[in-house]
This record gives C-alpha cells, structure tokens and sequence, in this order.
C-alpha cells in the first residue's frame, strides 16, 4: 500500500511530505501573525477544563478562543513549523508537536509558548503527543519515531520503539497485516496518534494496520491484534477497557478490552476518519475527509452522519455548549449537534 501520507491532502501535510527545504538549524522563524489564521489549515484542536478551546496548524498557528469558538485570537509562537497535535494535562499547561520534530510547551493555557526541541535536519514530524498528570509526556511520529520527557515537556529524549508482540496465535487478519508491510518494506511504520484512557494505559494509532498499547506510560510497547491491515490515525478511549480506532475509508472499531478483540462498526462513509472526542454527555463525535461528521448517541455502537456542506477535510474535534468546533482545510467551524434523543 501507499503510506498513510497518500491518503489525502490534508493528511499527507500533516505527515510532512514535501521537498527538502533550506533552513537556519541554529534558530527557528517564529510563525507570522496572520489575520485570517482561524481559516488557514489547522489540525489540532481541543477543550481544556476551564472551557477556553486551543487550535494549532500551518505555519506555527496557535488560536485560542474564550467564547467557545465564536471568536479566535492568535498566539505567537517561536516556530513556523506546521503544528500536528496538542494535548494539554490541564487549563494552563500545554503542548504541541508538528514539522522538524518541533515541540512548544505552554504554561499559560495557550497565549505563550516555548521552543523545547526542534530537529529540522530530520525533515520528519511528529504527530502526537501526551502527558500524565506528574508531567511525563510521550511524543509519537514519522518514521516509528518515540520521545519522552520525564520533566513537564522542558527536555525531551529519543526512546526506542521496541513493541513486543504477544505470545499467543496470531489470528489471520494478524497475519495479512505483517504480510502486507514485509511487502512493502515497512519496517519503521508511521505512528500517528497517542491517546491515553483513564487506567493509565496509553495506546499509539500507526499505518499498516498498526496498534500498540502500553500499560507503563510508554516505557514499553506491546502490538496489539489489527482488525484490518489499512492505516490508523486515531485511537479514542471511552472509559474503562473500551476504546475505538479509526482510519481509511471510514473504517472503524470499538474495542472492550482494552484492543484484545476488535468489532468493526458500520460508519456510514469511505472517507477517511482523522479525528474524534467524547461529549459530557457521552455522545461520540469522529470527524474526517469530506467533511464528514459521525455521531453516537448510544456509547459508539452506532453513529449518524453529518455531512459540512464546503466538503472541506477535518482534521480534529472539541466539544463546546451545543456542539463541536472541528479543524480541518477550512480552519476552526462550530457545527451544532442534533438534541440527543430523550434530552
């Protein structure tokens, strides 16, 4: 198969495909304030606890709104890099990763940031990051790329990815799986996504049909059984042992023991699934190519589907009073949600 960044415009962006460019390894270009960056292309999204919402995308954008998405105002920041992903551990602190391994970490929920690591000869970028409550963070990308940092973000160091398999019969979608990247020489398969659940457990969403799952914050890895061989670009969990993964072609699945077993879930689209959150309410949202929006009202067993009338790609998804924002080619869109049945 083609690698995950052939999946789409969007996509193959945030993987950082692109000619080999000249730069300046001694200091970043700090990201330009641009009026119109709330319509730029922006990946990332999410809530923090105090209800203001982040965003992050091309050029270095960081955006953050108080009013629940209405309006935005941009941060600076000191790089220019694409930014993928962000995760913040609560209100005030923050981090995001993007193009030539670029890692920024805020303490002030988002209005000010700081360079903590930046390797533009490596011309590959990091697609997710996540951290503990006692400031452990891991940061996943290109290339079977894994760091860490044990200090809150402010150091980072290149970990091995070693994913042990289990010892037990692989089943034969196992087996097509590992035929299929020997094939194509995959050896170093993207790492697309990290999530973590509330056991402490972390889970990381690779190409090739790829899924690991560690139980020690990322110290080590274990492969879990694919439910297919295509590519994955996120994992969410849902509480306890469940969780879903989705990815190509609107594929998605819902798991209840923590990725042991896999149920396929009929999602209504061929267009690729790139992102997802859990409501308060416990209503699911995943959002992808096409502008797709899926929603559950019944803990992700089944899912309904919006459609954005532009069609534009989304990449990321919050929840805001009364619906989402998502970010995707057209920026950050609030999109409100149909009542959930009974409310």
């Amino acid at each position: 198969m083609a690698r995950a960044a052939a999946a789409g415009g969007l996509i193959a962006l945030a993987l950082g495909v692109t000619p080999a460019l000249a730069f300046d390894a001694e200091a970043p270009t700090p990201a330009v304030m641009a009026r119109l960056a709330p319509r730029s292309l922006l990946l990332g999204v999410t809530t923090l606890p105090d209800g203001d919402l982040v965003a992050v995308g091309e050029r270095g954008h960081v955006l953050v709104s108080a009013d629940a998405g209405v309006s935005w105002t941009q941060s600076p920041t000191p790089a220019s890099a694409t930014l993928t992903a962000l995760y913040f551990a609560d209100a005030r602190h923050g981090w995001a990763v993007g193009h030539d391994e670029t890692i920024l970490q805020s303490e002030d929920g988002g209005r000010s940031w700081q360079l903590r690591h930046w390797a533009p000869e490596k011309q590959q970028p990091l697609l997710g990051v996540w951290f503990d409550q006692a400031g452990h963070g891991v940061a996943v990308g290109a290339f079977a790329t894994v760091y860490r940092s044990e200090d809150g973000g402010r150091s980072w160091a290149a970990a091995p990815f070693e994913p042990q398999s289990p010892a037990r019969p692989k089943s034969a979608t196992a087996r097509a799986a590992d035929s299929l990247a020997d094939d194509e020489g995959i050896s170093q398969p993207h790492l697309n996504a990290v999530a973590g659940d509330d056991r402490g457990r972390l889970y990381i969403a690779g190409e090739a049909g790829r899924l690991y799952r560690s139980d020690d914050g990322g110290a080590h890895w274990q492969v879990l059984p694919p439910p297919y061989p295509g590519s994955f670009f996120g994992v969410l969990p849902l509480g306890g042992d469940t969780l879903l993964a989705y990815g190509l072609r609107g594929h998605l699945f819902r798991s209840e023991d923590a990725g042991l077993s896999w149920t396929r879930i009929d999602s209504g689209t061929e267009a690729l699934l790139a992102g997802g959150a859990r409501l308060a309410d416990g209503r699911v949202v995943i959002v992808g190519l096409a502008g797709v929006v899926l929603v559950s009202h019944d803990g992700a067993h089944h899912f309904e589907r919006l459609q954005l009338a532009n069609r534009k790609g989304l990449a990321a998804v919050a929840p805001v009073p009364g619906g989402v924002v998502v970010a995707g080619d057209g920026g950050v869109t609030r999109v409100p949600l149909p009542t959930p049945p009974g409310g």
